[in-house]
């Protein structure tokens, strides 16, 4: 019962609040969801009840109001009866509206039950709908893996597969195909490993077959630096004291933009390598890598390296090759340190590094003794010079390879002696050694301008034809003398660390050839007969003492700064200097021979009777003086045969065989042939066989001595003269008419001071 009062309560206010509506739309919404309320609870009736219980309410309010006014009551019953029929009306609309709304309810309810179970399938559908979405990505990050592999996208590979293993996956856990896909993961990531493998490996074989084009590559570009240094040096010359890649070499050079590896020549790609590492580095396999690379990297090195070279190919191309491919190879090898900090250790790289010189050197040294050609061997150390500058600018150690170069250069210096002791040797030995005739202007100043010599005219006083006092072997030794010197010295342009070694074995070699090949040559053909060969090899001797002379100041000049400074002294000018004397003394042995055959013609009848003997002997005497031999008395009118072919000898050599000595070796063959003319004259009376001598032959030498002191006094040299003082007096004494002055001893100090006190006596008695 009380509920049920609290239920009209309630419906009373609502009442009220419809009732106190604002407006007609404010109405029935009030209305519209009370009915509703009602129907479903059952308590339409009391709905019923309170409008009627309000309408009651409101009439007996209005049967007060109109008790007081009754027209206003009649009106407003009227009024009333109106809304009242409004009333019934509306209550019927409402309970045809609340009928509908309960069929329309119905309806909904239904409605809404299979809303709610298409929104389960909808769900169910929904959430398959994305497992379906969330495994197609899945399938399709591990397609797209594949596909970058074979795209070679190694790197994206293993980046899209690290986003299925570790994002993706996780979102399908749930799924039987995330254990699968998890279970493949290793064996993608070693295929992608094994892929970019097989890239690394291919892009290691390309580099390989580009080493020896990148090489050349370097090389071409060396020489272009060198070239411009020396531009440079010729400019300044300054700089040509700074070697290439000196600092300040590199400072000058440094405008100029090259890079070995991106060039339009060769471009070396360094991707395959980057990607190799930073998926090692992904995988965590880097030492792996590493030690893998480094592994690769000796294999290389030992294909690279051949097992033997020849070196007289054309243009030493098999050498450069080698060079080459090392040169491209190392070059990597730095560049690789460079651009991938911690793949290659530097102890790594040196190490291949100092194993190719070895072996590279090992293998020029091998095929060495093939060069038997100083300029093909200056050639191959062109190229190793070329090769050292190249890895020099490359920071790589160059020491052993410099050191090997003053092997080549020992094998240099032994072959041009060789070459040039050939040549001298022929030189010498077809040498015509006469003075050498000049025909014109030209010919004589080449010849000045090859030789060490000083003319003793000017040009302008110079007539042509004329001779140079030298043979011809003179300027032709000087020429291959300033060759060896020069090609000498052609080792050490460009690159050689070790100038000193050449001014030393220079100066030896040098030594050698002239002492050995040139002077002892020369020496040795003063056995020859003719005099006038050797004149001209003493003529020789003294010209290559000065071109020695010469050639000290230009060693002297031409050394290095760190050779040790001082003079430079050739042996050789001590042997040419020494073997003019040997040469002098042949040429006295020569005329002396001469003078010697001449004076044993002398024919001195010693034994011939005295014209103060009996009478009975004096025709028969004169019949055989006048018909068998030149007598005293024609002798008495001119010299022997023998003394003016003497003189007359004489003159002629020292104005033709010896005119182009120098007049104090002139003067000084004068001097001894005179003094041994005068012995071997004064050991002809002197001779055991002559056992007496007589007046008349004393007379014939005395004539003939006379002749040789006039001839001597035409010479213009008093000091000559004193070479017949003893043959004078000897022949003074025997002419004497007091032969007892000779004892006494202050007349022979004054006449015959010079007269050998054992041949006076002797010659006097005979």
């Amino acid at each position: 019962m009380p509920a049920t009062i609290v239920a009209r309560n309630e419906l009373d206010y609502v009442v009220q609040q419809i009732v106190l509506s604002s407006s007609d739309n404010d109405f029935f919404d009030q209305l519209v969801p009370a009915i509703k309320d009602a129907s479903k609870e059952s308590r339409g009736h009391l709905l019923l009840y309170a409008l009627s219980h309000y309408s009651d309410d409101r009439e007996a309010d209005i049967e007060k109001i109109c008790s007081t006014n009754h027209q206003e009551f009649t009106t407003s019953v009227n009024q009333l009866l109106h809304v009242r029929e409004g009333t019934v009306n509306l209550t019927t609309e409402i309970l045809r509206l609340n009928q509908a709304i309960q069929a329309s309810t119905e309806k909904l309810a239904e409605q809404k039950k299979a809303l709610v179970e298409s929104r389960g399938f909808r769900q169910n559908i929904d959430e398959a709908t994305q497992a379906l979405t969330d495994c197609l990505e899945v399938l399709r990050l591990a397609n797209q893996v594949h596909d970058l592999l074979g795209k070679k996208s190694h790197y994206a590979a293993l980046r899209a597969l690290d986003e299925l293993q570790n994002v993706q996956l996780r979102e399908v856990t749930q799924y039987s195909i995330a254990d699968i896909i998890q279970k493949s993961v290793p064996a993608t990531k070693k295929m992608i490993a094994d892929a970019v493998m097989t890239d690394l490996n291919t892009w290691l074989f390309r580099i390989r077959e580009t080493s020896q084009f990148l090489g050349e590559v370097a090389f071409y570009h060396t020489e272009q630096r060198r070239t411009r240094q020396k531009e440079r040096a010729e400019k300044f010359t300054y700089l040509s004291s700074f070697k290439l890649n000196s600092a300040i070499e590199l400072v000058s050079d440094e405008n100029i933009e090259f890079d070995t590896l991106d060039n339009e020549d060769v471009q070396v790609e360094f991707t395959p390598l980057f990607e190799c590492m930073h998926i090692h580095n992904a995988l965590g396999q880097t030492d792996k890598f590493r030690a893998d690379y480094a592994a690769t990297r000796r294999q290389q090195k030992e294909l690279l390296m051949p097992t033997s070279i020849t070196l007289i190919d054309s243009e030493e191309s098999n050498l450069s090759e080698l060079l080459e491919g090392i040169a491209g190879f190392a070059i990597v090898e730095k560049a690789t340190m460079q651009k991938a900090p911690g793949l290659r250790s530097t102890e790594d790289v040196d190490e291949l590094w100092e194993s190719m010189c070895q072996t590279a050197i090992a293998l020029i040294a091998k095929a060495l003794h093939e060069v038997d050609n100083a300029e093909m061997l200056l050639k191959i150390k062109g190229v190793i010079a070329l090769f050292i500058q190249t890895m020099e600018s490359w920071g790589y150690p160059v020491g052993a390879l410099d050191t090997f170069l003053l092997t080549l250069f020992e094998k240099y210096a032994e072959l041009l002696k060789r070459r040039f002791s050939d040549d001298f040797q022929e030189i010498v030995s077809t040498d015509d050694y006469m003075p050498m005739p000049i025909n014109n202007l030209d010919e004589y100043e080449k010849v000045v301008n090859v030789s060490w010599y000083t003319p003793d005219k000017s040009m302008d006083e110079l007539r042509f034809p004329c001779v140079l006092p030298f043979s011809q072997m003179y300027p032709l030794c000087c020429i291959d003398i300033r060759n060896f010197l020069n090609q000498f010295y052609f080792f050490s342009d460009d690159h050689f660390q070790q100038p000193r070694v050449i001014d030393d074995k220079l100066k030896t070699s040098l030594d050698e050839l002239l002492s050995e090949k040139v002077c002892h040559s020369l020496v040795e053909r003063l056995n020859s007969q003719y005099l006038g060969q050797i004149v001209q090899i003493l003529i020789n001797l003294e010209h290559f003492e000065i071109a020695c002379q010469e050639l000290e100041q230009l060693l002297v000049a031409a050394r290095s700064s760190s050779s040790i400074g001082g003079s430079i002294v050739l042996f050789a000018t001590e042997e040419f200097r020494s073997n003019k004397k040997t040469a002098e003394k042949r040429i006295f042995e020569l005329v002396n021979s001469k003078i010697d055959d001449l004076i044993e013609t002398a024919e001195y009848d010693w034994q011939v009777p005295s014209i103060k003997r009996d009478a009975p002997f004096l025709y028969a005497w004169l019949i055989h003086v006048c018909f068998h031999s030149r007598t005293a008395y024609t002798l008495e009118k001119e010299p022997s045969n023998y003394m003016q072919t003497l003189t007359q000898y004489l003159s002629n050599i020292m104005n033709t065989v010896l005119l182009g000595l120098p007049t104090e070796i002139k003067e000084l063959i004068y001097f001894d042939a005179l003094s041994h003319a005068a012995s071997m004259i004064l050991s002809l009376p002197l001779s055991p066989e002559v056992k007496k001598i007589n007046p008349n032959g004393v007379a014939a030498l005395a004539k003939d001595v006379r002749f040789l002191s006039d001839f001597v006094d035409t010479l213009g040299n008093p000091i000559l003269q004193q070479n017949l003082d003893e043959l004078q007096q000897t022949v003074n004494l025997m002419q004497a008419e007091n032969s007892d002055e000779y004892y006494d001893a202050s007349t022979r100090n004054k006449k015959y001071g010079r007269v050998d006190a054992l041949n006076g006596p002797l010659l006097l008695e005979k």
